[in-house]
């Protein structure tokens, strides 16, 4: 059995994070396994430290964002959702059947119109709360 070794924190740890992507110059293990080719943005544990695992280098493997997830979604018995693949760079969910990418009431975007959420008066602040903002003479 494999001795325990104490986790690195701090410097020491970004060191050796570092000398762990090296191994395989940055690239993910599972996706060149397969012919791929993947950035490695995470230092994954073989057997993870919360199942007893140890923090040795023999235990661990550079992985791409999706390959992470797949792996300890099996590690954990978490079910994955198909197809999903995250957020834009706005903050919008890619997954297809997101409730905000649908057309109809509730979600979606509505090009050319306002969104559900768009109040139909402008309101203003005045010196005693919100009053609506007159548009024309039928505002009062």
């Amino acid at each position: 059995m494999a001795q325990r070794v104490e986790r690195l924190r701090g410097r020491a740890g970004q060191r050796q994070r570092a000398r762990r992507l090296r191994r395989t110059n940055g690239l993910c293990e599972r996706c060149q396994a397969e012919g791929r080719t993947a950035l490695a943005v995470v230092v994954d544990h073989i057997k993870p430290l919360a199942l007893g695992g140890s923090d040795e280098d023999s235990n661990t493997r550079n992985l791409c964002r999706d390959c992470h997830l797949e792996v300890t979604a099996e590690q954990f018995g978490h079910a994955q959702i198909a197809g999903r693949a995250g957020v834009t760079t706005t903050g919008r969910p890619t997954f297809r059947n997101h409730a905000w990418n649908l057309n109809g009431p509730g979600g979606g975007s509505n090009p050319g119109g306002p969104s559900p959420r768009t109040p139909s008066r402008s309101f203003v602040c005045g010196g005693r709360g919100l009053k609506v903002k007159s548009s024309g003479p039928d505002d009062g």
